[in-house]
Formats: C-alpha cells, sequence, structure tokens
C-alpha cells in the first residue's frame, strides 16, 4: 500500500471515531471497562474510539492487506498475517479531557514501513474538539486543514511554552524554574495536540514532564509533523537517538521538543531533564 492510501485509511478510521464517540453519552464516556495493554485504566470513550478504529482495519485486513497495529487498549497485534506496515494508533490521546467535556483531544495514527520513529512515514493527527487535520509524510512536509507548515516558526525566545502530563508534583517544579526564560505557560490536556502546535509554530516549546510517562502512540504522528516543519523532537530518557526509538508500548521518556537543538536543550536544562537524545536533521 502507498502512503496515499494509508491516508485514506486514516480518514475511514477518523470518521468512524468520531461517529462512536457521539454515540456514548457524555455521563457514561468514564465508566471503567478494565485496563488496557498499555498499562492506563481503559474506559467507556477509549474503547468505543478504538473498536471503532480497529474495525477499518479489520475491513482492510479482509482486502488482503497485512500489517500490525499498535494501540492503546489492544496492544500489538497482527492483522492479515502482519507484514510491513506498523499502524500506531492513539484512539483518544487526551482521554480525561474527552471525559470531562473539554473539547482538546485528539485522534492520532501513525503508519510507519520499520518498527522504529524514524520509520514513520505518515502521521495523522485529528482534533477530535475542534476538527483541525495534521497530516505529515516523511519527505514530503506536513499541513493542517491543507496549509503547509514552517512558514510560522516557534520563538527562539520562548514565548509560550506548553507542559505535558502536569501532575501538581511535576508541574510546581517546573512552573518555579521557568520565570526569567518563559513568558507564559499553556497546557492543553493531549501531547500530540501540543505538538502539533509546535509544528504550526503557535507555541515555542514541549516538555511532558512526567518521568518515563510518553509512549509511541502518544507521539509517533505528531513528532514526524513536528520534524517535518523544521523543529526538533527528544526523549530524554531513551537510550539512542530518537530516530531509534521503538514503536511499542514497552518504551516510555519524557518528551521536549523546540524549535531547534539548541531549544531543546535550554528546556531540557530549564526544567532538569538530561542528558536528551535528539531528532538529528529532518526524515527524507
Amino acid at each position: 500500500m502507498t502512503a496515499e492510501r494509508w491516508l485514506e485509511v486514516c480518514r475511514a478510521m477518523r470518521d468512524a471515531v468520531v461517529a462512536a464517540v457521539a454515540e456514548v453519552p457524555r455521563e457514561r464516556r468514564a465508566d471503567k471497562l478494565g485496563r488496557g495493554a498499555g498499562g492506563d485504566t481503559t474506559v467507556a470513550i477509549d474503547q468505543a474510539a478504538e473498536d471503532a478504529a480497529l474495525g477499518v482495519l479489520a475491513a482492510l485486513a479482509g482486502e488482503g492487506e497485512g500489517f500490525t497495529v499498535v494501540s492503546e487498549e489492544v496492544g500489538e497485534r497482527s492483522f492479515g498475517g502482519g507484514g510491513p506496515w506498523r499502524v500506531v494508533i492513539d484512539p483518544i490521546d487526551g482521554s480525561l479531557n474527552a471525559k470531562r467535556g473539554l473539547p482538546f483531544y485528539a485522534l492520532s495514527i501513525a503508519v510507519a514501513d520499520g518498527p522504529a520513529m524514524g520509520d514513520v512515514a505518515l502521521g495523522y493527527v485529528y482534533d477530535l474538539g475542534n476538527g483541525e487535520e495534521w497530516i505529515a509524510r516523511r519527505g514530503g512536509g506536513a499541513t493542517v486543514n491543507g496549509a503547509a507548515l514552517g512558514s510560522s516558526r516557534p520563538l527562539a525566545r520562548l514565548q509560550l511554552v506548553a507542559l505535558e502530563a502536569t501532575r501538581p508534583e511535576h508541574l510546581a517544579p517546573a512552573a518555579a524554574a521557568l520565570p526569567g526564560e518563559v513568558e507564559r505557560v499553556r497546557v492543553i490536556g493531549s501531547l500530540a495536540l501540543a505538538l502539533c502546535h509546535l509544528a504550526d509554530g503557535r507555541v515555542d516549546a514541549v516538555a511532558s514532564l512526567r518521568p518515563n510517562g510518553a509512549r509511541s502512540i502518544d507521539i509517533a504522528a505528531a513528532q514526524l509533523a513536528v520534524r517535518e516543519a523544521g523543529a526538533e523532537v527528544a526523549l530524554p530518557d531513551a537510550p539512542g537517538p530518537f530516530i531509534a526509538a521503538p514503536l511499542d508500548l514497552v518504551g516510555r521518556s519524557r518528551v521536549v521538543a523546540a524549535r531547534d537543538g539548541e531549544c531543546v536543550a535550554r528546556v531540557a536544562a530549564l526544567l532538569g531533564i538530561g542528558p536528551h537524545a535528539g531528532s538529528p536533521g529532518h526524515p527524507g
């Protein structure tokens, strides 16, 4: 399959997820259904979204396509006998927002032709709150609603920084470290969306604060948008280079992203995060 055919599949998953989420009453969204393969509690809205996305992929496998899925609740599963393609899905990135009715959560899908972050060929993030569609193609740039990213760049002076995984015990030390270097802070509640906003220059840096918190499903799609827009991403707690980080549910790390390697290092130093492995160069 080509990357463009996969884009059609991503949009079909989007439509299925939008319909499935709309059918879950708000008062039932947070119903606990068990624990997913990723280790987090599975709630009704997560399960409905994943079931909808996997239904599209099951139909694709029925047409003779083979691939492996890595997803929040189901874990790692082969379809159609497996194959070179790896589809990394977070059906609802920003689950707490979704459960509470805050309109900042997204469907995140990365399609890779290998097992590592650098193998992601297509990144697709759909903002389920406002309908923005973010698409990144390896070596082919990135767009939001069809408009190319990269002309509006994150600022080097760190006017606006987005922080994620912000439990009070992580947020308080970070907030104390930023005065004098950062003008304003935003907490969106979705790491995928925060990275997409960085790719469009809406924020100047992103940091996920919880030690060993983020997994590949959280960033696999959005990181490609960041890198294709000319910015950089780092996984400070991961061994080896960024592009070698595995597309699985095992590896976890904090995330730092900014305009360039110098800004990434500055943000990491401010927050006491390091050493970090950046995303050298840009995908090609």
